[in-house]
């Protein structure tokens, strides 16, 4: 099976993350993936595979030549969850041969996949591309990572003049909602240090990702008959839109880009009597990522100065900057740089404005930078996946593991 036959078959299965739920994985659709990935393991000659009760999926490429047992075990690991932020489920992947302009993704809808709107989609002329109808996500964040780490075990599997050490793979639940690490189990997955394949565009290699926190800003208002309410009534959703008012326009996700970070407005609700806000706070550099969390909870002081009494809030840290375990190991970095350079694919090292499993794996033990897939648009019914970027995903991951 070709690597972008085995993508669309893994886009079949609805495997979207729920946050509301407790159980882990928090859908069946993951578990039922996991098992699945299981049989094709086997199928194609790994060794030690299981799925353990938390729905975790790991095998093992064993050693093949004389002292190989001796090298460093690596691991590749990518989530078997897509984002929640659009539907899964039957999903209608198929490959177009792009020529350029617009690729009509929903004939009813009219939705139309542009260079107007996505201007590197004319990067990919002449290419086949897999695109959905629009009406779902495709998947390839991160279906493709695993699409891309099954063919490299399958090609070095049936390829044993490619001489390797031990190899370790793993598919995590959840990663999509903040749990893929939650009960990933570092000591017994073994490795020296992994790579998560969970990047975007062709040649993406990442080792700095946000420092990350999530905050509650709680409003309590009074509530009175209108009529009666003058110098008594306190409105907490009008108190919520006025601390809102007071946080930076310019450090919102829309308004930054590259190390700039940002305070994410990402829900919020109330009434007379109780209001809330939803924040995610984030900043690459750490001492900017604290003064961020000082920002919030000063605001709310303000707010209790004027209106006493009335703000509380709740910071909960998420992850942090993976720089801080990676760079002191900076040969991994090099290692996948050559491995890209051998592959025919000139490495792009950018910050992650955003998070991956491996940021939270770094800080328990396991240093984890992050490969492209070859994926654009994430999360929405825009996504793409060029073939050929796929296809160098997978060499990547093969050149990685000879390079040893």
């Amino acid at each position: 099976m070709n690597i972008a036959e085995r993508f669309i078959r893994y886009t079949t299965y609805d495997t979207q993350s729920d946050e509301t739920a407790v159980m882990t994985p928090s859908s069946v659709g993951q578990r039922a993936f996991g098992l699945t990935l299981c049989h094709e393991l086997e199928s194609i000659g790994l060794e030690e595979v299981q799925q353990d009760k938390n729905g975790y999926v790991t095998a093992t490429l064993l050693p093949n030549g004389e002292g190989k047992e001796e090298l460093p075990t690596i691991g590749f690991i990518a989530h078997m969850d897509t984002s929640p932020d659009l539907s899964g489920k039957s999903v209608n992947a198929h490959i177009v041969h792009y020529l350029g302009g617009e690729i009509p993704l929903s004939g009813q809808g009219g939705i139309r996949l542009s260079p107007d709107m996505f201007p590197e989609l004319d990067n990919y002329r002449g290419q086949d591309i897999i695109v959905t109808d629009g009406t779902t996500l495709l998947g390839a964040d991160d279906k493709a990572g695993i699409a891309a780490i099954v063919s490299a075990m399958e090609y070095l599997v049936q390829h044993p003049d490619s001489k390797h050490g031990r190899v370790r793979v793993a598919f995590t639940p959840d990663e999509e909602i903040g749990r893929g690490a939650d009960h990933f189990d570092v000591p017994g997955f073994g490795c020296d240090w992994a790579y998560t394949v969970d990047g975007g565009a062709l040649g993406e290699l990442e080792y700095e990702n946000f420092n990350a926190a999530s905050a509650q800003v709680r409003f309590k208002g009074r509530n009175v008959h209108p009529g009666t309410a003058k110098d008594v009534m306190v409105n907490a959703s009008l108190l919520a839109m006025e601390y809102v008012s007071w946080l930076p326009p310019t450090m919102r996700p829309e308004t930054t880009e590259g190390y700039e970070g940002f305070y994410h407005l990402t829900a919020m609700g109330g009434s007379v009597e109780e209001a809330w806000l939803s924040y995610l706070l984030r900043d690459h550099d750490r001492i900017m990522f604290n003064q961020k969390k000082d920002v919030i909870r000063m605001l709310a002081e303000r707010m209790n100065r004027k209106y006493p009494g009335s703000t509380s809030t709740t910071i909960e840290d998420q992850y942090y900057n993976m720089r801080e375990v990676v760079e002191p190991q900076k040969h991994i970095i090099r290692l996948a740089s050559e491995a890209m350079r051998a592959a025919g694919i000139e490495p792009q090292i950018k910050p992650i404005r955003g998070g991956t499993d491996g940021a939270r794996l770094s800080y328990m033990g396991l240093p984890c930078p992050n490969l492209f897939t070859g994926g654009h648009n994430f999360h929405g019914r825009y996504e793409y996946l060029p073939i050929p970027s796929l296809e160098k995903s997978m060499l990547t991951i093969i050149k990685i593991i000879e390079s040893l």
